[in-house]
């Protein structure tokens, strides 16, 4: 049953798109976990079904072993999609995982259902050959496009509980730039968000000195926190940089001094910042900028990830052989970009991210050309053999 499940799997097409027609839309799970499992299964896998809720709804997750021995190489994703938009914009229906002139459509076709097929289907055509070497295992959530609660970072957690160890870890995220494989990304920056808010004095325009506006001393603020550059980078990390995403006074008059205005703000930051040092630095801005109109402020901050990275050794130099092999050109190493799960996996286990190109994640008519398709399952087949003939880096 095996040979024939390895024989049907080994096209990664058919699985991407089961995957796709399950409207995963974060935080539902429409199937998918369940097809993975299916898949799995046939493959040999031992699967585990991992459900978690803290308060919000119910998360379906899954970890699926192939083997028993050390090391252990893990690939983990997501089979939740963030939502189509207006369906009536797209070529296609995004969950009819349509083909078109060589190219699937769907939510999920690049950001990472399939992703997902084709690393199952590598392992189809790979795991014959490694024998005892080690073991091959996935961990896959649904709920990276949502809060990020309930899902990667409780599975961790279970797997320690348990004894399982992760050696090393592929994430599958669509972190290429034009075609599969043609980056690597090793690392990522921290992400800080501030929500500030400047209090005042609600009064009438006619009475200024009755009242106390808000906005000059918001204003203020943010020319203060905008002025300054916070680094110039490293060696492996773009410079820090800081971003006012929105301002908002949600005031309808036009001759009342509004009671307070609210700024949201988002740091991007690399290794030679802190999340505290940070944190430290608005409030002291935000007190020395609003001393002269006298006015408070409040600022909450919600510390979305740390930066990490995964130094370059033995791990990175055997991915680059791999995808050489494969491709004929070596892969950039880079830590751009926006966030993963490979921040929180980053604690238990050397990572990088190896995925499709991500042109067309979160966009209407989301797509993936079957040949990068194929050429991303070629890579991945190409990391399992080099991983296990070294037995593991």
């Amino acid at each position: 049953m095996e040979t024939q499940a390895r024989a049907r799997l080994a096209d990664p097409l058919p699985l991407a798109q089961e995957l796709i027609r399950c409207r995963s839309v974060t935080p539902a799970d429409a199937g998918a976990i369940a097809a993975l499992e299916r898949a799995l299964t046939a493959l040999g896998f031992t699967c585990t079904r991992l459900a978690f809720d803290s308060g919000g709804p119910r998360i379906e997750n899954l970890y699926a072993r192939l083997g028993t021995a050390a090391p252990n190489i893990c690939f983990a994703g997501h089979t939740d999609v963030v939502p189509p938009g207006d369906t009536s914009a797209w070529r296609f229906d995004p969950f009819a995982a349509a083909v078109d002139a060589g190219t699937l459509y769907g939510r999920g076709a690049a950001d990472m259902k399939s992703a997902i097929a084709a690393f199952i289907a590598a392992v189809a055509r790979a795991a014959e050959r490694h024998g005892n070497r080690g073991s091959i295992s996935l961990l896959i959530t649904g709920d990276e496009e949502g809060p990020a609660v309930d899902g990667t970072t409780r599975v961790l957690d279970w797997l320690k509980e348990n004894g399982e160890r992760l050696d090393h870890c592929i994430v599958g995220e669509p972190t290429s730039e034009f075609a599969a494989g043609d980056t690597v990304k090793i690392g990522r920056r921290g992400s800080l968000t501030g929500y500030l808010r400047v209090k005042g004095m609600q009064g009438h325009v006619g009475y200024p000195d009755r009242a106390k506006n808000p906005i000059p001393g918001l204003v203020a603020v943010l020319q203060r926190l905008t002025q300054r550059k916070l680094d110039t980078g490293t060696a492996d990390f773009q410079p820090s940089n800081l971003e006012v995403t929105t301002v908002d006074v949600g005031n309808p008059a036009t001759n009342v001094i509004p009671a307070e205005a609210r700024a949201t703000f988002n740091i991007r930051f690399n290794t030679e910042q802190t999340a505290q040092s940070l944190e430290d630095w608005i409030n002291g801005e935000c007190s020395a900028a609003l001393k002269p109109f006298g006015l408070q402020h409040e600022i909450k901050f919600n510390r979305g990830a740390h930066p990490f990275l995964t130094k370059q050794g033995a791990f990175t130099a055997l991915l680059e052989e791999a995808i050489a092999n494969v491709t004929g050109e070596r892969p950039t190493f880079s830590t751009t970009g926006g966030t993963s799960d490979a921040r929180f996996i980053h604690h238990h286990c050397p990572v990088a991210e190896i995925g499709l190109a991500g042109t067309t994640m979160h966009k209407t008519d989301e797509r993936v050309s079957l040949a990068d398709l194929e050429r991303l399952t070629r890579i991945y087949e190409a990391i399992l053999d080099a991983y296990f003939a070294g037995n593991g880096a």
